[in-house]
């Protein structure tokens, strides 16, 4: 199992930006790695991936022009940048690493980070 180490989450206002950090603690040997996110009372779900070499990514439609992610390879760190901030935004963000991206839209992940909230208060 990969320890995964999530960091950047918190309070602030709609409009704002936040980056949240991913941190792997070795390669696992997956293909991949992305962020999932968690409304209360909701089923996680998939809105961000990048493979390993960080030379792909695929962010849910609804999101694009306002979250981005990429890869820091030499710490096998991924980030999710996130601007313009709404308070529908909010949720527990967590990060994974999979066998690939779209195996991620299917949930199929190989590690779980703890996760780290995120709230945007309007």
């Amino acid at each position: 199992q990969v320890q995964l180490v999530e960091s950047g989450g918190g309070l602030v206002q709609a409009g704002d930006s936040l980056r949240l950090s991913c941190a792997s603690g070795r390669h696992s040997g997956s293909a991949a790695m992305g962020w999932f996110r968690q409304h209360p009372g909701e089923e996680r779900e998939f809105i961000a991936g990048i493979n390993w070499s960080g030379t792909r990514t695929w962010v849910k439609d609804s999101l694009k022009g306002r979250f981005t992610i990429s890869k820091e390879n030499g710490k096998d760190t991924v980030y999710l940048q996130m601007n313009s901030l709404k308070p529908e935004d909010t949720a527990v963000y967590y990060c994974a690493t999979a066998p690939g991206i779209m195996s991620m839209t299917l949930g199929t992940v190989d590690d779980w980070g703890q996760g780290t909230q995120v709230t945007v208060s309007s």
